[in-house]
């Protein structure tokens, strides 16, 4: 029970509730059973007001003025507040923006620690601290209440009786699937309507039989924090789908929760995933909120305590370091600052039952003094946390500010999104000259820039596509981007897609152009699937889906972004099969998944090396076969003896099928030589030239020469003479 020892001196209030001091700690509103109580940091303020509300989240009926003020916290408790009492705050002191300070207690504040949201926001001027329209502009002082136009903090009951709990994946065993959660059922026919576009939704049995079907691991949500509607968008007819815009780190986005207002749909949904085998991973943004720059809306952090929440600028205060390109960055030196961020990781662990996170725009969480130092605060404070230490960690390592680009860097135990695979893979699958080398670094878990310090080969996040940029079928069928329906005359975007149409731009009725299409997804998905580290599949790839050559849709929470189920044809169906397929061989053979990067040597207590790259004719590629800036076709020997030197959690040895990658990425046919020393026979397993992925020809004998199709690649197992 939170109250404390000067409970029993407390007063009522005359003709309003009861008020005793209560705790500091811990922050938030926090029913104990008997009553709540209310702890909001600010270092700054003069004064805090408690707001409580109706249950119509209109009719303001007490505010109290918090009684206590401990170690920069203010607080009291309510022994008569109960589970769904509304409330906000209003905070007092000094409107001195040029010092770094924006109180202003005519606006309504959100608790940083609140677990619900209700009611969505209104855009109005009153919303921000200043006159709007002001020659002042952020120097002047706006009277207005925000409080009819404010959502308002929910007090939850946050008990859950949970199921068994769900054993964690190993790294190196783990297939990642970014979706969105509205997005994913939307147009989804055989989930009920009620439940599209909400984590009941995505609970559905329709969509975990697909994702286990597939042979998927985990899901990686994009962010499912509360988060806000952009005025500019909403004025164009838009909205933020993909959210990397925070309002709150505690509370889900309401719209995602059925009912709105029920916590409890999230983590059944959670329970639901882990019987299912499949982990959820959160798409996390703390380094940035909704609150913009200078002359953004005051909602939560500005008007709590401007100048300990946000990075200001040391010479000039009045303005936000902006490593984000949203106007603001978050203040994780400040120990308060960094308390919430760890508070909100070990709440979504340990309350709401996740199992990891990927960073966005990590880099920024990481700078001390303006560079990334790899001992900031906020890693080392990871580091030693022994609840996130049993989570999956996945940095996005970069941002927008000078030195941002940190690929690579982050510390071991981190896995990072590595766009030097997806980059290298695009280019050599379009042609382009000199790319054997890169290409061999990055199917082999990208050694040079991950191994050291003990790092294993799931530190690299290999993707192909992600939500950011385009689909894995606008980047065969678009050279340039199509971002029209933004609203931003095509400014917005990347240019740099490494995207290649195969002959036409977008929509066709070419039967070459289609059929070579369809071949360069399976090459994309084969390669992302069979190269070392952890592969990352975006949702809907596996069956094509397009976005009409959009390339940057967060602001289509429509039918261009949501997936369309019904869209899918008998080539969409095929591929989810490929798909299906290759995971299941990635699945059965360790060789696929190594714990450990390849050395290039000769195995212990054999004869034969992990991993051996060949030229077409079958000799050992040499470094002025790697430095051929025309050649474009390789092969890989994967040897299942460098399985006895890979032990499993049992010590036991795990010896592996041999297998044989024959790719070409040149668009004339290339011939293939097998040595004639094999023990045994070739099967082929894999064929991409075919529409459905599967070899046409029978097992090839030693010493055997194999067509490859031009942009095609072909798996094949050894099979020992006395297996």
């Amino acid at each position: 029970m939170i109250k404390d020892d000067l409970s029993k001196d407390s007063e009522p209030l005359k003709n309003g509730p009861r008020v005793w001091p209560g705790s500091p700690i811990p922050l938030g509103a926090t029913w104990d059973g008997s009553g709540v109580n209310f702890a909001l940091f600010s270092a700054h303020a003069e004064k805090v007001e408690l707001c409580l509300f109706e249950n119509d989240g209109i009719t303001e009926n007490t505010r109290i003025s918090m009684p206590e003020y401990t170690d920069e916290v203010w607080h009291c408790y309510l022994p008569d507040a109960r589970p769904g009492q509304l409330y906000g705050y209003r905070v007092h002191g000094p409107y001195k923006p040029r010092e770094g300070h924006r109180f202003n207690p005519n606006k309504l504040l959100l608790d940083p620690y609140a677990k619900i949201l209700v009611g969505g926001l209104k855009w109005h001027d009153a919303l921000f601290g200043y006159t709007v329209g002001h020659k002042d502009e952020d120097l002047s002082f706006d009277k207005r209440d925000s409080a009819p136009f404010m959502p308002k903090c929910q007090v939850v009951d946050p008990a859950f009786t949970w199921g068994k709990p769900m054993a964690s994946r190993h790294w190196h065993e783990s297939v990642i699937y970014e979706m969105h959660v509205a997005g994913y059922t939307m147009l989804h026919p055989d989930v009920p309507e009620d439940f599209r576009g909400t984590f009941e939704g995505l609970a559905s049995r329709p969509v975990i039989d697909h994702l286990t079907q597939l042979g998927i691991t985990a899901i990686e949500l994009l962010p499912i924090h509360a988060f806000l509607q952009d005025r500019h968008l909403i004025d164009r007819g838009l909205s933020n789908y993909w959210g990397y815009n925070s309002l709150g780190y505690f509370a889900p986005h309401p719209n995602y929760l059925r009912p709105k207002h029920d916590l409890s749909s999230f983590k059944s949904f959670v329970q639901i995933m882990h019987d299912a085998g499949i982990e959820v991973i959160l798409d996390v943004v703390y380094n940035h909120t909704a609150e913009g720059n200078h002359l953004g809306p005051t909602l939560s952090f500005r008007g709590i305590d401007n100048y300990s929440y946000y990075y200001l600028m040391n010479d000039e205060p009045r303005f936000y370091n902006d490593f984000t390109g949203t106007g603001n960055t978050l203040e994780l030196r400040h120990p308060k600052v960094l308390s919430m961020v760890m508070d909100s990781l070990r709440y979504w662990v340990q309350i709401m039952g996740v199992d990891g996170f990927r960073f966005d725009l990590a880099t920024t969480l990481a700078r001390v003094e303006g560079p990334y130092n790899e001992h900031s605060s906020f890693l080392d404070a990871v580091a030693q946390d022994p609840v996130l230490g049993q989570v999956k960690l996945i940095a996005e390592p970069w941002d927008t500010g000078l030195g941002g680009y940190q690929v690579g860097n982050f510390p071991p135990g981190w896995a990072e999104w590595n766009d030097q695979y997806r980059d290298t893979m695009r280019r050599f699958w379009k042609g382009d000259e000199g790319q054997l080398p890169a290409f061999a670094d990055r199917i082999s878990a990208s050694a040079d820039i991950f191994k050291r310090r003990g790092r294993r080969t799931w530190a690299s996040v290999n993707f192909i596509t992600a939500h950011d940029g385009f689909t894995l079928h606008d980047l065969v069928s678009y050279n340039h981007k199509h971002n029209e329906q933004n609203g931003e005359n095509n400014r917005d975007g990347t240019d740099n897609n490494n995207s290649w149409n195969c002959g036409m731009e977008g929509a066709t009725s070419d039967p070459e152009i289609l059929a070579l299409r369809r071949r360069q997804m399976r090459n994309f998905l084969a390669t992302l699937i069979l190269s070392q580290g952890m592969p990352m599949l975006t949702a809907g790839d596996e069956f094509a889906r397009t976005q009409l050559g959009n390339n940057n849709a967060y602001c289509q929470d429509n039918e261009l972004s949501w997936i369309d189920w019904n869209g899918i044809d008998e080539s969409g169906r095929m591929q989810i099969a490929f798909v299906s397929r290759l995971l299941s061989l990635r699945h059965e053979h360790i060789v696929f998944h190594r714990n450990r990067f390849f050395k290039g040597e000769i195995i212990p207590g054999t004869a034969v090396k992990d991993v051996i790259w060949l030229r077409p004719d079958g000799r050992e590629m040499s470094t002025d076969d790697w430095g051929n800036p025309h050649a474009r076709a390789l092969a890989l020997r994967l040897s299942g003896e460098a399985g006895l030197v890979h032990l499993s959690e049992r010590g036991e040895q795990e010896p592996d099928d041999t297998f044989l990658l024959l790719v070409n990425a040149d668009h004339e046919r290339e011939i293939f030589q097998l040595s004639t020393g094999d023990p045994g026979v070739w099967e082929p397993l894999v064929d991409t030239m075919n529409e459905d992925g599967r070899p046409e020809n029978g097992p090839h004998l030693p010493g055997a020469r194999i067509s490859v199709g031009g942009r095609s690649l072909q798996l094949l197992r050894l099979m020992l003479e006395d297996a």
